[in-house]
């Protein structure tokens, strides 16, 4: 029988990499659902090639265009937000859950009640929900797979039965465009430089993630809550090549990592054939000829992305989701000019400073879509009051 398969946020780039690498690999799938936010034009595309039960695009005005181009094909179509969450809840064994941003969260939520296997990409997911998306999924008899590349990594080689030996986990990063530079040239720093990532191609809100290191400080967050690893024994490593993804360090004295190049198609094609392994036609690593690998500290001083992460883990419930939505407003507002680029993290910290003085971050034991959707909106609502008193004559 063909593995039923959806793929959330379809057009991006992990949905993307995810029907290239099920094709390449010659799956046998029976695509269920198919949903992007507003790329009709890729949606239609792949709609027409992998023909799924259900086509849907987020943005509701674009349904019309969706169906003129999929006229005469027989596909179901949809549109719309509860669109989005209702086929996240169709009857797939394997959702791959790429959609970006807050969005994201009530149809992984979906997919875990379904209890189907969820290959995580959405960072948001387990940043606002994690411990209740995980809960979720495993009282469903279904399970998370990340996608990331540093938690697939630590997922490949943290034995369950050794979880209780673990000195550390530590993820790897690559340091972004601003590895070297110092803060007075990051303050200075453009939109286009920011975006210059030297090892990944992803999209503009990640890369300028990277770029801060927020990025890492949300997977911290993550790694946390997918491992059970309190604060303290989740440690973060600056690796320029992105050759060795993440390690495992147990109380023995053993660390062991993961290693592969740069390529998001790998731990796609492990969380979809885990606990087995898909063949496909991956680029292998050739030790002997990758430059040298090396490591180095993150300075907390130019990157206090990691600080302001680290707090928010320690302090604990809404503090996380706060958070990420403070830091999509602030990397909105330097892709947008309005702030710089040292700017970004500070948002973020001051949003929460004023939030905790205002006890704001805690929101009413509710449903946990609707308790994040809470705090993102107030987060959001903070921050832009704080980038509105950042914003000089320079930046407006």
């Amino acid at each position: 029988m063909p593995r039923k398969v959806s793929v959330l946020g379809s057009t991006g780039s992990i949905g993307v990499s995810t029907l290239d690498v099920l094709h390449q690999a010659k799956a046998d799938i029976e695509v269920v659902a198919l949903a992007a936010g507003r790329n009709v034009a890729r949606l239609a595309e792949q709609a027409l090639r992998w023909r799924p039960q259900l086509t849907v695009i987020q943005d509701e005005t674009l349904l019309p265009e969706l169906r003129e181009r999929l006229a005469g094909s027989g596909l179901a179509t949809a549109a719309g937000v509860q669109a989005v969450t209702d086929a996240a809840a169709l009857d797939a064994q394997w959702v791959m859950s790429a959609i970006v941003g807050f969005a994201g969260l009530a149809p992984t939520l979906a997919a875990a009640r379904a209890g189907t296997i969820v290959a995580l990409a959405n960072k948001e997911s387990l940043i606002c929900a994690g411990p209740q998306l995980l809960r979720t999924a495993k009282l469903a008899g279904g399970t998370v797979i990340p996608v990331d590349s540093e938690h697939s990594a630590i997922f490949q080689v943290l034995e369950p039965a050794n979880a209780g030996r673990v000195a550390r986990l530590i993820l790897t990063a690559s340091g972004g465009p601003f590895r070297g530079w110092t803060r007075e040239q990051m303050a200075r720093a453009t939109r286009e430089q920011a975006l210059n990532h030297p090892n990944w191609s992803m999209g503009a809100k990640i890369t300028i993630d990277s770029a801060t290191m927020m990025n890492k400080g949300l997977e911290v967050i993550e790694a946390a809550y997918l491992f059970a690893m309190p604060p303290e024994k989740v440690d973060v490593v600056i690796h320029p090549q992105s050759i060795v993804h993440s390690l495992v360090e147990y109380t023995d004295g053993s660390t062991l990592a993961q290693l592969g190049p740069p390529d998001m198609r790998a731990p796609i094609a492990c969380a979809f054939a885990w606990p087995e392994r898909l063949s496909w036609p991956a680029q292998k690593l050739d030790l002997a000829r990758v430059s040298p690998l090396t490591f180095e500290d993150p300075d907390p001083e130019r990157f206090p992305a990691l600080r302001i992460a680290k707090q928010a883990l320690t302090a604990g419930g809404a503090a996380p989701a706060a958070m990420n939505g403070a830091d999509e407003v602030a990397v909105a507002a330097f892709l947008a000019g309005r702030i710089g680029f040292l700017d970004v993290a500070a948002t973020v910290e001051e949003t929460l400073a004023r939030m905790d003085r205002q006890n704001l971050l805690r929101p009413p034991e509710n449903d946990p879509v609707e308790a994040a959707r809470i705090t993102d909106a107030t987060a959001r609502r903070v921050a832009d009051e704080v980038v509105s008193g950042l914003m000089a004559p320079a930046h407006a």
